[in-house]
């Protein structure tokens, strides 16, 4: 089926996808409202360069004044990079930006749906979104859980992001159907800390399990993606004790100012970086692409 005239896939990415070659997609709201500039544009380049050291292609996912794009050249990167007045883009706006030819950031949820649209199996993200505290009364609960219920691809991340009410998010995955899977843990994440209270629901050590397990879903005609958990770098991990009180700190202030919707995890994430001098901006890098490396591990084990 051929994709409709908006999609442009990048050269290398449509090159790949009809040989058979392994390709990982990578979101782009980190690049238009997760990280500052220049920030922003230097770890793009660099997860993609991550991506292909392992031997995979990259494709970044972005809308771009209406045309979305499958893979992005490094013009297009910086372009998207100095964007001001991007939008950051879900399954409900998407389609939006493309009609009225604006430009966003594709969050983890749009960049699946792109994904799987283009035939790209494998997503490397930071962290998912997921159930904000004190949903119960402003439900508040992101369409990334959603989506991976609906849509065929496997999204790496650290975990849900610590911001997020963990343990709720984990209900509603497993609600859902998704299968939560830790990577070579016995625990659940918590994007800056590489453990949490919750147990990972299940425990693969390998590139290749992970990929015969989402083939065999497949086989069983098994809907839906799946969420790996993988946790980040010893080295750069903040440890969850510290985090806890600086998220309550964050989120109280943005509570206070009356911050909601879509705003609320921008919000957060820089307030946080401000409160830990920088050092979460450091492990945030880090863990995207350790979550890279072992996206494009994935992808090769599925094209072999």
């Amino acid at each position: 089926m051929p994709l409709p005239a908006f999609v442009e896939v990048h050269p290398a990415v449509k090159e790949a996808l009809a040989a058979g070659r392994p390709v990982v997609a990578l979101e782009s709201t980190i690049i238009t409202h997760g990280m500052p500039k220049p920030q922003n544009s230097i770890m793009a380049g660099e997860v993609e360069a991550v991506v292909a050291a392992e031997g995979a292609v990259p494709a970044t996912i972005a809308v771009l004044g209406g045309r979305l794009k499958v893979g992005l050249s490094e013009e297009e990167r910086e372009a998207l990079a100095s964007e001001g007045d991007a939008m950051k883009l879900s399954r409900a706006d998407l389609a939006f930006a493309v009609a009225e030819k604006r430009t966003g950031g594709t969050t983890v949820a749009a960049t699946m749906i792109v994904a799987a649209l283009a035939g790209i199996r494998v997503f490397a993200t930071g962290g998912i979104g997921g159930v904000h505290k004190g949903a119960e009364e402003s439900f508040d609960i992101s369409s990334d859980l959603d989506e991976l219920a609906r849509t065929p691809v496997i999204v790496v991340s650290a975990g849900p992001k610590a911001i997020l009410d963990i343990p709720k998010t984990l209900e509603v995955l497993e609600t859902r159907g998704v299968p939560v899977v830790g990577f070579g843990t016995d625990n659940v994440p918590a994007f800056w800390s590489r453990t949490s209270p919750c147990p990972a629901p299940l425990r693969l050590d390998t590139p290749e399990a992970i990929a015969r397990f989402q083939e065999t879903r497949a086989a069983l005609s098994i809907s839906g993606g799946m969420l790996v958990a993988n946790p980040a770098p010893a080295e750069a991990e903040i440890p969850a004790a510290e985090m806890e009180s600086l998220i309550a700190r964050a989120q109280t202030e943005a509570n206070a100012a009356g911050i909601s919707g879509k705003a609320v995890t921008p919000y957060l994430l820089d307030r946080i970086v401000t409160l830990t001098g920088g050092r979460s901006l450091a492990t945030n890098i880090a863990l995207i692409k350790n979550n890279a490396r072992l996206a494009a591990r994935i992808a090769i084990a599925l094209s072999s």
